[in-house]
């Protein structure tokens, strides 16, 4: 169910301060023995009204519909839950280290970029998964519940027309738009960039051990902005919180001591160990990272424009894609990005919807610039905006038409499986 995974976005978001005022917690509905709080009720109700341009605090009464929707999915999840123990349901590991990551992935993106997710925390994103992995294992059993009963449910044509017949006045248009494949060159630091972020890094720890205040290079240096404003400050975390560079150097320290310069994936970092407890340790770090210099991309856009005039001399925009394209997930499927609403891509990357304004159908466009690279965009197809067909859109339509009869066989199973499990109401208002 999909709402399983907005509300886990709402919770990464939101927190327990979503309203920008601690809630104060209460148990508002019980399912068998597990109970749902006030919190996880507010916080879904705060994420579909977002979601629509609702402000709740303008909206109440409108809040409390929500709230109310938001009560009655959080018990369907539960119900599915029980019903994953019953028949012994469980999620695969690699399952729900990929549905983690994909959801830590839309939360960064949502949040404006791993910095902003971490400073809303307090926290590194290697703790926030830790936090959340629980409530993704539920929600992928509960899914898979849900899959197994409705897995049989099927449409004829004849019940794709009827509901097309049904619904046809709220099934609205079809919105512009164009399908897309891309060549990307990144711009990566070359050896100068990480020669120059060492010795800006071997600098920094020299005024360490000269008598400066580790807190306070921290938030005038460090590149991890999340930490640096908390003075490098990551609290206690565990070994498997960190990456391994990172671990065994901090580790391997004495309470008060600063390590030497230690290379990670995210690029230089000097370590202060403030405190050991157990199995955990208190760290503060400043992040030197390795950023790309003007001539890294310089070099980058160079290397598009050359691609660019072999593209239009002829080459091959696939055996391009496969020779030089840096997007590892596209470069074994030709390239393609996908299909996308011409006013979704304008609010994701308004640079490929300029740069493909005057493209005609089977061209490629200009080089274009954006935070992630340098890409040429080629476009495979573009549709106009026009009502939905019952033949030009069968399949479109079918697919919703089977979606709509497994929501109502869902409800039926869920209906049935309220009268027999135990659900008291803490709030009537949520009944």
């Amino acid at each position: 169910m999909k709402i399983f995974a907005k509300f886990f976005i709402c919770i990464l978001l939101f927190g327990i301060h979503g309203q920008g005022q601690e809630l104060l917690d209460r148990i508002v509905a019980i399912v068998d023995d597990e109970i749902i709080l006030e919190s996880e009720v507010t916080q879904m109700a705060w994420l579909m009204t977002a979601q629509l341009g609702i402000d709740p605090s303008k909206n109440q009464e409108k809040f409390m519909e929500f709230r109310k929707i938001a009560a009655q999915n959080i018990v369907t999840k539960e119900l599915l839950v029980i019903q994953a123990d019953k028949d012994t349901i469980e999620a695969e590991e690699r399952q729900i280290e990929a549905y983690l990551e994909q959801q830590m992935q839309t939360a960064i993106q949502q949040a404006g970029g791993q910095e902003k997710l971490e400073e809303v925390f307090g926290m590194p994103l290697s703790r926030i998964r830790r936090n959340y992995r629980e409530d993704i294992e539920k929600e992928l059993r509960a899914k898979a519940v849900q899959d197994q009963k409705l897995m049989n449910v099927s449409v004829n044509r004849r019940e794709v027309k009827d509901f097309y017949r049904t619904m046809k006045d709220s099934l609205g248009r079809r919105n512009e738009t164009i399908d897309i494949s891309h060549i990307i060159i990144e711009a990566k630091p070359g050896e100068k960039a990480r020669i120059e972020a060492m010795e800006k890094a071997i600098n920094i720890r020299k005024r360490l051990l000269d008598g400066e205040d580790f807190a306070e290079l921290a938030r005038t240096t460090s590149d991890d902005q999340a930490s640096a404003q908390r003075g490098g400050d990551l609290g206690f975390m565990a070994r498997e919180d960190f990456v391994r560079e990172y671990a065994e150097a901090a580790f391997a320290l004495q309470p008060g001591e600063i390590s030497d310069i230690v290379e990670s994936q995210f690029g230089f970092h000097i370590i202060k160990l403030e405190e050991k407890r157990g199995e955990k340790i208190h760290t503060r770090h400043i992040l030197i990272s390795i950023k790309p210099t003007q001539e890294d991309q310089i070099a980058a856009a160079e290397k598009i424009k050359s691609i660019h005039g072999q593209l239009v001399n002829g080459a091959d925009f696939v055996e391009m894609v496969e020779q030089y394209s840096d997007d590892a997930s596209t470069k074994n499927d030709r390239g393609h990005l996908g299909t996308f609403e011409v006013d979704q891509l304008r609010s994701m990357a308004k640079e490929f919807v300029f740069a493909l304004d005057d493209v005609e159908v089977g061209e490629i466009s200009e080089p274009v610039k954006t935070e992630y690279g340098f890409h040429i965009l080629k476009l495979n197809s573009r549709e106009d905006a026009r009502e939905i067909d019952f033949d030009k859109d069968y399949d479109q339509i079918q697919e919703m038409a089977l979606q709509y009869k497994k929501q109502q066989e869902l409800k039926k199973w869920i209906d049935q499986m309220k009268k027999e499990i135990y659900i008291e109401y803490k709030d009537e208002s949520l009944m």
